[in-house]
């Protein structure tokens, strides 16, 4: 299926270019939520009239992304969890519970679906997960998993 971009999407295009996606993805993410249409003459003739609006847009947001950017870039970020002897967590650390985190100790909204983790936090240790706030803006937050101690 072939989409035409309102916005600049990592690893796939820039605003106005023409990009064949699977049409699940196209129908269901990028239509659906307002980051593409499906390209056809006159969409993409109203896509090359309003580019200058939506680049402007981009701008902006991705001026809000480097906010967000300078406040948790290279943060820390410490979760008391219950571990089993050998260090295992009884269950593992998921990027929604990081984001509540982020909220509240910062005040920032991150969603889940911004939060890559590299590998599953599962363990006592000291984690990196990157956060995509912008196609052009990544961030680093550090999490650091501690031992829970057990009450009597």
């Amino acid at each position: 299926m072939e989409v035409v971009l309102l916005e600049n999407i990592k690893n796939l295009g820039n605003i106005g270019d023409i990009v064949n996606v699977k049409r699940g993805h196209g129908r269901n993410f990028l239509i659906k939520y307002g980051k593409a249409l499906v390209a056809s003459k006159t969409n993409i003739d109203l896509v090359n009239k309003k580019k200058s609006q939506l680049n402007e847009k981009n701008i902006s947001l991705k001026k809000e992304a480097k906010k967000i950017y300078d406040i948790i870039n290279k943060k820390s970020y410490k979760f008391l969890k219950q571990a089993k002897d050998n260090n295992e967590l009884y269950g593992s650390i998921k990027p929604k519970e990081i984001s509540k985190t982020i909220e509240n100790a910062d005040k920032i909204e991150i969603k889940p679906s911004q939060i890559d983790l590299s590998k599953e936090i599962n363990k006592i240790g000291f984690y990196e997960a990157k956060i995509n706030l912008h196609a052009q803006v990544q961030g680093i937050i550090h999490i650091e998993v501690v031992k829970q101690e057990e009450e009597n």
